[in-house]
């Protein structure tokens, strides 16, 4: 009785240790496939879009007839927070609205004065009434806008930008002649002296500072330099 009875607990044993053993290898099998997330997904229908092959920038790439990665903006696409800069007579009355938050000193004035001059002066006139030396010649039928007439004092600052950049009738763009702070210190100007003249009153003037342009500091710390060696060789 005493082997028989040895010979059970043994068996008894083994029993225990091989539930014991079965019992962790189930739950580990079953740890490595939580949430139901499939491990062997199988076949790929279209394994491209799934595990899409990146193109570094100016690299050759077949999915194009022209083999460039770096594409093109789509056609008429524009840059954000410019839109109101692209807007012309015949898109939206919105253009009117369009105005700039520059402000010019007197230099600055005297400049758009200037240009004024250059590349408006020979139809407008330099006394901004129309009388140009082309239109004063007899050469051309119709009359440039008068500045000082009652259909341009009060016209929006946008309107005038537009007719600008795209032109305007028998006027050409300006936009190649001048950049986006020379049209709009001409416009100061234009403004400037339909202000005193019976037009709305003048906000393109500087409130303290001038419109913020690229400096060459070089030039200073040169002359900074030079005066501080005067200074030292008078104290010798």
């Amino acid at each position: 009785m005493t082997f028989e009875f040895l010979l059970f607990t043994l068996n008894m044993n083994k029993i225990k240790s091989i539930v014991v053993v079965s019992l962790g290898l189930t739950l580990g099998l079953a740890s490595c496939d939580s949430g139901n997330m499939r491990r062997t997904p199988g076949h790929i229908y279209a394994p491209d879009m799934t595990y899409s092959v990146a193109y570094d920038a100016y690299t050759s790439n077949p999915n194009f007839s022209d083999s460039l990665t770096s594409r093109k903006p789509v056609e008429g696409a524009i840059a954000r927070g410019h839109l109101y800069d692209h807007l012309k007579e015949g898109d939206t009355t919105a253009y009117k609205t369009y105005t700039t938050s520059m402000r010019f000193n007197a230099d600055e004035l005297k400049e758009g004065g200037r240009l004024f001059n250059i590349y408006c002066g020979i139809c407008h006139g330099s006394n901004l009434d129309g009388q140009g030396p082309l239109f004063a010649s007899g050469k051309f039928a119709s009359m440039p806008a008068n500045f000082k007439d009652a259909k341009y004092l009060h016209m929006p600052v946008g309107q005038m930008y537009a007719a600008i950049k795209y032109g305007k009738n028998m006027m050409g763009s300006y936009a190649s002649q001048l950049d986006v702070k020379q049209r709009w210190m001409v416009l100061a100007y234009i403004k400037k002296y339909q202000s005193a003249n019976g037009g709305d009153a003048f906000t393109f003037g500087e409130s303290g500072k001038a419109t913020p342009v690229v400096v060459d500091t070089t030039k200073g710390a040169v002359a900074m330099a030079d005066s501080k060696d005067k200074k030292d060789e008078k104290k010798k």
